[in-house]
C-alpha cells in the first residue's frame, strides 16, 4: 500500500480542513509547493494535490502554481478537483501530472468520463467524497447528490478508469476512525486500485487499512497528511506499517 502526502490548495495557500469543512479553514503554508516538497523529503514518493478553488469555483486560477508544483516536485503527483472539461485534464498531464481525478464531473457526464478514461488509459482516477451512509457529495462536498457509492462505483465499472479515491465527509480523521465498509464496498465493487483518502488516526488505523482486504483485493494506498502534522506518527513509521 503507498502512502500519498496531501495538499489542499485554496486561494493559492496550503489550508487543512477539519472534517473536509469549507467554513473551518486553517491555513498550513503560504507556498504549497514548499509543502508539497515536505512530503516528499519526509519520504512520500506519492503526492496528492486537491485543487479546492477549481472544485468550488469551477475557474482555474490555480494553475500556473499547479504546473510549478508539478515541475519541482520529485514523486508522482495525482492532481484533482474541479476537472471538468478535455482541455482541463489535457492542461495537467502535459504540466507534468502523474494521473488526474475527477469527481463530480464522473457523475454528471458519464459520457465524458468513458472518453477521458479511454484517451489518457492509466492516468485518470475518479475520486468520491462520501459521508457516513456512503451517500456521494459533489461541487467541493457541497452538495449531497442521488447516488450512493456502490451505485456510482457501479455505473463507472466499465469507464477504463486506472483507479478510485474514495474520501470521506465530516468525520473528523485525527478522532474517528475510518470508515472501512466504504472501503470494504469499493473494494467488493471493482477491480481496480481503490485508495483511501479519508485520513488516519494513527499506525493502528494505518495497519488495520493495510490489511483490510475483500475477495483478494486490498487496497493499493492511504492519503496522510495533519495526521503527520500534528506528530501522531511520521511517514518514515506510516511505510513501515504498511510495507
Amino acid at each position: 500500500m503507498q502512502v500519498y502526502g496531501r495538499v489542499n490548495i485554496l486561494d493559492g495557500t496550503a489550508v487543512r480542513l477539519p472534517k473536509g469543512d469549507l467554513t473551518e479553514v486553517i491555513p498550513l503554508d503560504a507556498d504549497p509547493v514548499d509543502r508539497a516538497r515536505g512530503w516528499v523529503a519526509k519520504g512520500c514518493e506519492r503526492v496528492l494535490v486537491v485543487d479546492l478553488d477549481a472544485a468550488i469555483r469551477g475557474d482555474g486560477r490555480n494553475f500556473a502554481l499547479l504546473k510549478d508544483l508539478v515541475g519541482q516536485v520529485d514523486a508522482r503527483v495525482t492532481v484533482t478537483g474541479g476537472v471538468r472539461s478535455q482541455s482541463h485534464v489535457g492542461q495537467l498531464l502535459d504540466a507534468g501530472a502523474w494521473q488526474v481525478g475527477i469527481g463530480t464531473q464522473a457523475l454528471l457526464d458519464q459520457t465524458f468520463t468513458y472518453d477521458i478514461c479511454r484517451r489518457h488509459p492509466g492516468r485518470i482516477l475518479v475520486t468520491f467524497d462520501v459521508d457516513e451512509d456512503e451517500r456521494i457529495w459533489t461541487r467541493g462536498r457541497t452538495i449531497m447528490s442521488d447516488e450512493n457509492l456502490e451505485e456510482a462505483l457501479r455505473l463507472m465499472q466499465a469507464s477504463g478508469a486506472a483507479g478510485y479515491m474514495i474520501a470521506e465527509v465530516g468525520r473528523d480523521a485525527l478522532v474517528e476512525p475510518p470508515n472501512l465498509e466504504a472501503l470494504r464496498t469499493a473494494l467488493r465493487t471493482v477491480e481496480v486500485p481503490v485508495i483511501a483518502a479519508g485520513g488516519v488516526r494513527d499506525l493502528d488505523d494505518l495497519r488495520a487499512l493495510d490489511g483490510l482486504e475483500v475477495d483478494g483485493h486490498r487496497l493499493d494506498g492511504v492519503v496522510v497528511g495533519r495526521e503527520v502534522t500534528a506528530g501522531r506518527f511520521t511517514i518514515e513509521e506510516a511505510v513501515g506499517a504498511v510495507s
